[in-house]
């Protein structure tokens, strides 16, 4: 049997405090709350899913950090991510939203977002929830990584939730941004091992119920 890969001390960032973090959430305090309260809990709020899965189109190219920073402007300038609302905007709102400044200013990420709104609707149609599609794309065994080194940047279940959504119409949603996505709301626990918060999200997954 092969031996387990070891934490880094790179990998793990300890407050002053004795607490171990992965190494991705640094000291800032926003970061660190979006750590220890967010990141990897499960999600089955379509209207949040849907806010998640955008947000991580607009964050390519750029830091998390940097979208985090701006997620209340981000609800505030697209109706707290309701797609139903969202999916009415018009060439009026993109323009608005190009002009502001609180948020990223990328007309193509803008405009997909009214687009993934609409496909969104659809979806509902054919699934019921987008809860419910989504985690059907949840991996039949979980990693557990001990390292940054066995984070991955995509599977083959984020490139098949890529090609499924973009074969739905939606857009910036490539293998990346779905992986992303499904570390973020709980489909996997990609927190390190010796991190301690990696213990709560597999409770948490544990007691999840799937749509």
């Amino acid at each position: 049997m092969a031996k387990p890969t070891p934490t880094k001390p790179a990998d793990l960032i300890v407050d002053p405090q004795r607490v171990g973090r992965c190494w991705w959430c640094g000291d800032d305090p926003l970061y660190v709350e979006y750590h220890d309260q967010q990141w990897g809990r499960p999600l089955d709020d379509d209207q949040r899913l849907f806010e998640k899965v955008c947000l991580e189109g607009f964050q390519a190219g750029l830091s998390w950090i940097t979208i985090l920073r701006k997620r209340e402007s981000f609800r505030q300038g697209f109706a707290d991510f309701d797609f139903h609302q969202v999916a009415l905007f018009d060439t009026s709102d993109v323009d608005r939203l190009v002009a502001d400044a609180s948020i990223v200013r990328h007309r193509g990420k803008i405009e997909s977002t009214i687009n993934n709104a609409k496909r969104a609707i659809e979806m509902l149609d054919e699934f019921g929830s987008l809860a419910k599609y989504f985690w059907s794309f949840e991996p039949p065994s979980q990693r557990s990584p001990r390292s940054r080194d066995e984070v991955a940047a995509k599977t083959e279940e984020s490139t098949r939730l890529s090609k499924s959504l973009k074969k739905r119409g939606w857009s910036f949603v490539g293998p990346t941004t779905c992986y992303a996505f499904m570390q973020a709301t709980g489909m996997v626990n990609d927190h390190l091992q010796s991190c301690h918060q990696w213990q709560s999200i597999q409770e948490a997954r544990k007691t999840f119920t799937r749509p």
